[in-house]
Formats: C-alpha cells, structure tokens, sequence
C-alpha cells in the first residue's frame, strides 16, 4: 500500500459573508471606522455586535476589543487582579494567556493538565495552597473542555474568581451552558483561525455589572461609554469612571461590521467542523499506538482542530514523524519540539515567567500532535489525511505515492 499526497491548504477561510462585505465597503468609503461618535450616536456595528453576542451566549454584558489576548488582559483587571498578584492557569495553552497576565503585571502560576488536556483539578487545589492565589484564568485550549461543575465547585471552596479562555470553544457548551459563562468573565477570539473571522478581535462577556463597566472603560471608551450595545447603566459608569485607565484596545467598527454576519453561520461551522473531528479521532484512535483525548458527554465541543499523541515515542522520533507526515501535505504541529515554532510553545519557554517544573505536564506535551481542521477538508480528505498520519508513524511507515487528492 502506497500514501496519498493530500492538496490542501491547512490555513484556508470561508470567504466574508456578502453582507459583511457589503457594510465594510461602506464604511471605507465613508472613511468612519472608529466605533465611536463625538457628535451624534457614532458607528453602531460595534455596538450591534456586542448586543448579538450577548445575546448568543445568554450574557447580560458584552465588550468589544481588538484581540482575544486584549480582552483577557482587560478582563483580568476589571476582575481586580493587581501588579504583584498570582494568577492560577493551566500549563497547555497558548502564548497570549500567560502574556496577559504578564500584562497586568501579574505572575503566572502553572497547572498541570490531564492526558485528556484539560486542567488537572488535583494540581489545581495544590497550586492555590501553595501560591495562595485568588485568580484562575482558565483556558479551554483547543476546545477542550475541563468539567465545569467541578470547576466552579472548587472555585467557589477555594475563593477563586474564574476568568475563562474561550478562544477555542466559541458556540461551545457544557452540559447545555455556554462557556464563558461559569467564571466571573469569558473571552472570545475572532481572529482569522477561529470560529469567525474579522482578521483579529476579542469578545468579553460578563454578568456582573462593575467588571463590565470597568472592561468598557479599560477598553478605550473615553466617556463614550452610553454607544455601547450591552453595558450598564449610566450610574455604573459613574462609580468607576475616573478611576479606570484608559487601555485604547476597542474593536474598530470593521472588524465588528466582518465578524457580524459570521454569527449566523456558527451553527453551521459547527456541524461541519465536528462531523470531521469525528471521522478523523475514528481513524487515529484505531491505531492502538495513538492516543486522541476522550471527550465527555457533557462536553458539546466545537473542534476546529484535533489533537492526537503517540506516547513512547522519542523526541527524534517525533520529529521525524511530522517531517514525514509534512512531505505527503498535512500540516501538523508539535508540542515537544525544543524551540517554539510559528504559533505553538509550550510553558517553559516562557521565560517570563518563573521556572516551574511539571513533568507529568510535560511528557504529555513531549509527544503531542496538533492539526487545524480548515472547513473546506472533505470527508474523504479526512480519511486520507488520517491514514496519512497513521502510515507514517515510525513503526508503519510505507512508500509515498506522488498522486494528490
């Protein structure tokens, strides 16, 4: 048996809707693409996207900023998290969640995860007593999704005020409730490889009335507060007004008019991106040397990505695997590799941050793989692209054919 080459491109975008299009090109040509009006109401796509996506996940608030990694940093200070303080999160995630900490001049606290990939809550209760840290920023990294009951349960023993990462599980649920809706706060991305699309963005939502009030403020609302489209009344606005620093991270009116139109088709996107999850974690796991992560029953995922690991295998060995699954056009990332490469890093090269060994943490990473599941892929790329990864591990690899699919 020979492999196929696979022809696709792991990066690519369903285009803007028409009618995304259509309000972004008015706007450049009236030139207003700030969100705000000094005379007048100002632009109202900002607004009318904060409004929609409270809506979407039953928040009562919702503030617009320019980056995912924003919306945690201003979420974070209007949570009340100071210079000096430490913030609980889990050790697999991505670079901006520890560098929003970093941001409000807070230290990062590393937890460990489960084979499974999510937050190991034995750790967690560790890592609280041994910090005494009152702050958990909780990433829901690549979609996957820690039990959330038991989350909040700790959280609520512990003292800790949850602020989730949702940069990964937008339309996603569990047991029915949205995240980022368990913690104090929740924040979205919508940058280009996310769930929708306005090039970069971020979305925070809250139900308590002060955190919202303050993000508002923190996001760059001057006293312009009033055009936002799902904020507290005016005499919230006047406890924290003059207090609050200006952080200028607003959305700009076309990012908001791009991502607008997407929220319809999350549904969609949805199906689509689970369907080929499903056939993809299929085909891998029939491998008995490959281990994708279980996913709960509880937990409704949207999974825009998958993730598989082949445990025993040696760091030069993992390296060869993924050159090898490369040369036949899948595009696969590794968590183990030495050195951080494009997006993907892991705790210990963040160096701003202390040291802080997690070794059952690590070898988990040592051998994690990670691919991007464009919406374009077919179901019959699925299976080639599976037996493609399967085919070249080490211990099975066959000859390439040079056809394509």
């Amino acid at each position: 048996m020979t492999l196929p080459i696979v022809d696709l491109d792991f990066t690519e975008q369903p285009p803007i809707p028409e009618a995304g299009i259509a309000r972004a090109n008015e706007l450049m040509a009236s030139g207003r693409l700030f969100r705000y009006g000094e005379t007048g109401s100002g632009e109202l796509d900002v607004a009318a996207l904060e409004r929609a996506f409270a809506d979407l996940v039953a928040s009562t608030y919702c503030v617009a900023l320019n980056s995912c990694g924003a919306s945690l940093a201003v979420a974070l200070a209007s949570a009340g998290v100071r210079s000096g303080d430490a913030v609980l999160m889990n050790a697999f995630t991505l670079a901006p969640v520890p560098g929003a900490i970093a941001h409000v001049g807070a230290s990062p606290v590393f937890v460990g995860i489960t084979p499974d990939l999510t937050i190991d809550l034995n750790d967690l209760r560790r890592a609280a007593a041994k910090s005494d840290a009152r702050y958990l920023l909780l990433s829901h990294m690549r979609g996957h999704i820690a039990d959330l009951a038991a989350v909040v349960d700790i959280a609520d023993e512990l003292g800790l005020t949850v602020i989730e990462d949702c940069a990964h599980t937008m339309g996603a649920h569990w047991n029915g409730k949205p995240t980022g809706t368990f913690g104090a706060v929740g924040c979205f991305s919508t940058q280009t490889f996310k769930h929708i699309n306005s090039g970069e963005g971020g979305l925070l939502v809250t139900n308590d009335e002060d955190i919202a009030a303050r993000a508002v403020l923190h996001s760059g609302s001057y006293m312009l507060y009033a055009q936002h489209g799902a904020a507290p009344d005016e005499d919230v606005f006047r406890r924290h007004r003059l207090d609050v620093p200006n952080y200028s991270m607003r959305m700009s009116a076309l990012a908001a008019a791009v991502a607008l139109p997407q929220l319809d088709q999350l549904a969609d996107r949805a199906a689509t991106w689970n369907q080929r999850y499903t056939e993809l974690a299929s085909a891998l796991a029939a491998d008995p040397a490959i281990v994708v992560p279980r996913r709960p029953q509880a937990e409704q995922y949207v999974a825009s990505s998958i993730q598989f690991r082949a445990p025993g295998l040696s760091a030069s060995q993992m390296a060869e695997w993924v050159h090898a699954i490369a040369a036949h056009g899948v595009t696969v990332k590794w968590f183990g590799d030495s050195e951080p490469v494009g997006f993907t890093s892991r705790h210990d090269h963040w160096r701003f941050s202390d040291e802080q060994p997690l070794h059952v943490t690590t070898e988990i990473l040592s051998t994690l793989c990670d691919m991007r599941i464009p919406l374009s892929m077919t179901s019959t790329q699925a299976g080639r692209i599976a037996e493609i990864i399967v085919g070249t591990r080490p211990a099975n690899r066959v000859p390439a054919d040079q056809g394509t699919s």
